[in-house]
């Protein structure tokens, strides 16, 4: 059993080592050690409070960008809106545009061709009135060749006549 229990001289300058690197440890070492693990304690706190600050300010960025978002949606859905009206609206003033372009030139085709039916009757009108006197013309020429027939001819445009 003497292996397994120290000798006294052993434990007394075991423990009289042991209290001088305590009190060494204590008068160097313990209040940087201290500080550096309060500065690290507080440091972590720090980190902490600036983590949760960057987690509230990323919810209200968040927020802010889904407002923003709906804005932007919301604006997108009025200039298609408008887009559509001012599609609709410039399809409509074509459309009439056309029509009344249309019209006008049903009009003028119109007037074109009564003046042209005008210029075709008074045409025809003069050609009759030239072949009317054409025929009356060689018909009065046959009647009155001879003396006896223009004799008769009279006589019976004067009896036709009522003179009074």
């Amino acid at each position: 059993m003497d292996l397994v229990t120290p000798a006294i001289g052993l434990v007394f300058w075991s423990v009289l080592i042991f209290l001088i690197l305590l009190f060494l440890l204590y008068k160097f070492a313990w209040k940087p050690i201290l500080g550096a693990v309060n500065d690290r304690n507080q440091s972590i706190e720090e980190a902490l409070a600036a983590a949760d600050r960057a987690k509230e300010e990323m919810v209200k960025l968040q927020a802010n960008n889904e407002v923003v978002l709906k804005e932007a949606r919301a604006e997108r859905d009025q200039i298609l809106k408008e887009a559509r009206d001012l599609k609709d609206k410039t399809v409509e003033e074509a459309r009439v545009a056309a029509k009344q372009e249309a019209d006008l030139i049903i009009k003028s085709a119109k007037e074109a061709i009564a003046n042209e039916k005008r210029a075709a009757i008074n045409e025809m009108k003069d050609e009759m009135a030239n072949l009317s006197v054409l025929i009356a013309e060689k018909i009065l020429e046959k009647e009155l060749g001879d003396k006896e027939g223009q004799k008769a001819l009279i006589e019976s445009l004067l009896k036709q006549t009522n003179i009074n």
